[in-house]
């Protein structure tokens, strides 16, 4: 007997679970495809969000799509929901919920109701009622929703749009990675942070790099933070060691089974956030915390079974894996949207959409969302779509984006947006960069009269040093 269906043009569509009617009514996309989950036809995909909107709130709090028992992150999503925050839409459906997003969207104190709304929702909550949105839907809610955080700059903050500055090289050169903080630096880049991908997993390697930024960022005061994105057991030897520890980084999923793939368990991030904390590195906050997260990443370890060994789309369990990110107060999150590949987002338009679903998932859930605006060369995108991704995510209110010099990513081998990429976007859409960056911009007589990126020429002898031997 099955728990749900739907007629739809004279041909009645069954679904045996809750799984099945989330995953049946995402837009379509080549990893739920590959995981055998995804609607067979637009038809049956139009049933499963007509079943969807009518399901209760109430259910799918009493339905997570992994075992309590099975899972630590179900078991976190349970164990921390806020009955309180979640008593004043608690009558509704899936369908009342968009409904009430995007009318709360449209009035003056908007932020303040979203933030109060955050806790009482969960992750699979937020999946479902992204489910049902036009990206349209997905912008205005994303906009309307305000999730501000700080280190030694202040994120997420309405009208401005931050950067991490990737120098990544393929050996950790020294002069490399200099030289490429300096093209960022000079084009406005680098206030959520200046972050490395090593080339190798060395922990000495790491400390190196950590030095490295951790020079130039003192040396010329710049009020930004800096990591090294290694495993996170790696951060806390390298705390151990005396190292300059800005940041701890790790990717998260959202199954325990993915997490243990990666390494880690909600224990271990919990002893990382305390490690970061006590070295009172921070300025202007105390957010510790670099999260990254991709559609996908549970599918590709084998880790996206739910309740009966049913697979899980992969929008349902990315926004899991924000419920992992949300319970230690990060400095930044951010989907790597298009970096996992065409096997789970196969070309420009299921990148974007996925963009502006985990960007709206993610500040729904009270997460400071960024993006990795990107795509693998063997996939069916190209810079044409990271434009339109970059531009609607930035009126979307982004908190930042990923930025690396020439937008190609030598070392990882993947495509993200340049510097000027951002540059341009802040121009266009009157976007301006963290406060406490943005002062130490002018001050280094990297502003014109109107507070835009002009004067490089200065600034580049203020700052060649960087690059001398």
């Amino acid at each position: 007997m099955t728990a749900y269906s739907q007629t739809v043009a004279g041909h009645t569509y069954a679904f045996e679970h809750l799984i099945e009617v989330l995953a049946k009514a995402s837009p379509r996309r080549s990893g739920d495809e590959l995981a055998g989950c995804a609607a067979q036809t637009d038809a049956e995909r139009a049933a499963a969000q007509w079943v969807l909107a009518d399901v209760e709130l109430t259910e799918i709090l009493e339905t997570p799509v992994v075992a309590y028992e099975d899972d630590e992150v179900t078991r976190l999503i349970v164990d921390s929901h806020d009955a309180d925050a979640f008593a004043p839409i608690s009558h509704l459906s899936v369908g009342g919920l968009r409904d009430h997003l995007l009318e709360v969207a449209s009035t003056p104190d908007s932020a303040a109701t979203l933030t109060a709304l955050a806790p009482g929702l969960t992750p699979e909550m937020v999946a479902a009622v992204s489910k049902l949105m036009g990206n349209g839907d997905l912008i205005a809610v994303a906009r309307a929703t305000e999730v501000v955080t700080a280190f030694r700059s202040t994120i997420g903050q309405r009208g401005r749009l931050a950067t991490r500055l990737q120098p990544n090289h393929p050996t950790d050169d020294a002069r490399g990675v200099a030289a490429a903080v300096l093209d960022g630096l000079l084009l406005g880049c680098g206030d959520a942070v200046i972050g490395i991908n090593p080339a190798t997993d060395s922990t000495r390697a790491a400390g190196e790099l950590l030095r490295l930024l951790d020079d130039v960022r003192t040396r010329y005061d710049i009020p930004t933070q800096s990591c090294v994105l290694n495993h996170v057991t790696s951060s806390i030897e390298l705390i151990e060691e005396g190292a300059p520890v800005d940041l701890v980084f790790q990717s998260v999923a959202g199954t325990e089974a993915a997490n243990r793939g990666f390494g880690i368990d909600l224990a271990v991030l919990g002893e990382a956030r305390e490690a970061a904390l006590s070295l009172g590195r921070g300025t202007v906050g105390d957010n510790v915390m670099y999260f990254e997260t991709g559609q996908g990443s549970a599918l590709s370890a084998d880790a996206h079974r739910g309740i009966g060994g049913r697979p899980v789309d992969q929008q349902t369990l990315e926004t899991r894996g924000y419920a992992v990110a949300r319970a230690f107060d990060p400095l930044l999150v951010n989907t790597v949207v298009g970096f996992i590949g065409p096997e789970y987002l196969a070309d420009g338009k299921q990148i974007v959409r996925a963009g502006l679903e985990d960007h709206a998932c993610g500040k729904l859930l009270g997460l400071p969302m960024g993006v990795d605006v990107c795509y693998t060369n063997h996939a069916d995108a190209d810079a044409d779509d990271m434009d339109t991704l970059l531009t609607v995510l930035g009126a979307a209110g982004l908190g930042f984006v990923i930025t690396v010099p020439g937008s190609d990513d030598v070392m990882l081998g993947y495509q993200s947006l340049a510097f000027h990429d951002v540059l341009s976007l802040r121009h266009t859409l009157g976007l301006r960069a963290a406060p406490e960056f943005e002062l130490w911009l002018d001050r280094v007589g990297l502003l014109d009269d109107a507070g835009r990126i002009a004067a490089v020429a200065a600034g580049e002898t203020r700052l060649a040093a960087l690059v001398a031997p």
